[in-house]
C-alpha cells in the first residue's frame, strides 16, 4: 500500500507497526485529505473459513482505519479542517456469498465513519465513505468471463466501473462544493444498488 503525495512511502497495513511509521510521515506534512482506500479478499464459505482469513481480512479492512485515523485526527482537530473518506463497497450493503470477512469489514467502516463525524463535525472535519460497484481492478481481473458476465447482468449500465469515478467522487468529497455534506455514504456501481 502507498500513502502519503511524493515522495512516496511504501507501508503494509497488515502491519500495525508500518501503519504506525507510515502515520508518523502523514503527519510530517500536515494533511488536509486523507483517503483510506486499504483492502484485501480472503474469500470462503463463513464453516470453511479459517480464523487467519476473517482476522487478516479484518485486520487490514477496518483495523487499519482506526490506527491511520487515530494518529491523524489530532493534527485535524489542531488546524480545525480536515476531510476523511474511506472506500467500502457495495457488497458492504447487499452482501456476498463467501466474502462474510470482506463485508463484515467494509460496511463495519461505514458506521464507524458514520460515529466518526459526529465526533468531530463541530471541529469542521467531514468523513465520508465511496462505496464502489465492481471497478477495473487487480480485484476484478481475477474474475473469469463467466463471472464478469453474471456481474454485467446486474448492472443497468451494464459496465464495470473506472478508477477515475472512484477518483472523481473523491475530488469532489475533498472539495470546498462539499463543505456541507458529512456521515455519508455514496455509492458509485452503474446502478446495481439503488438506495
Amino acid at each position: 500500500m502507498y500513502c502519503c503525495q511524493e515522495p512516496w512511502f511504501s507501508a503494509d497495513f497488515s502491519d500495525h507497526e508500518q501503519i504506525v511509521n507510515c502515520a508518523n510521515h502523514i503527519k510530517e506534512i500536515k494533511p488536509d485529505v486523507l483517503i483510506n482506500n486499504a483492502g484485501i479478499t480472503k474469500d470462503n464459505l463463513l464453516l470453511r473459513m479459517t480464523n487467519e482469513q476473517w482476522n487478516d481480512v479484518i485486520n487490514l479492512n477496518l483495523n487499519s482505519n482506526f490506527y491511520i485515523i487515530k494518529r491523524i485526527l489530532p493534527l485535524m482537530i489542531k488546524s480545525k479542517s480536515g476531510v476523511i473518506i474511506g472506500i467500502s463497497s457495495v457488497v458492504a450493503l447487499t452482501g456476498n456469498s463467501g466474502q462474510a470477512n470482506y463485508t463484515a469489514s467494509k460496511s463495519a467502516m461505514i458506521s464507524m465513519y458514520k460515529s466518526l463525524a459526529q465526533e468531530v463535525a463541530k471541529r469542521n472535519i467531514r468523513l465520508n465513505i465511496i462505496a464502489p460497484g465492481f471497478i477495473k481492478s487487480p480485484m476484478t481481473d481475477k474474475l473469469t468471463e463467466s463471472q464478469v458476465n453474471n456481474i454485467l447482468g446486474k448492472i443497468p449500465l451494464n459496465k464495470l466501473g473506472s478508477p477515475e469515478d472512484i477518483a472523481n467522487m473523491a475530488v469532489f468529497l475533498s472539495s470546498d462544493e462539499a463543505s456541507y455534506i458529512t456521515g455519508q455514504t455514496f455509492h458509485i456501481n452503474g446502478g446495481m444498488l439503488m438506495v
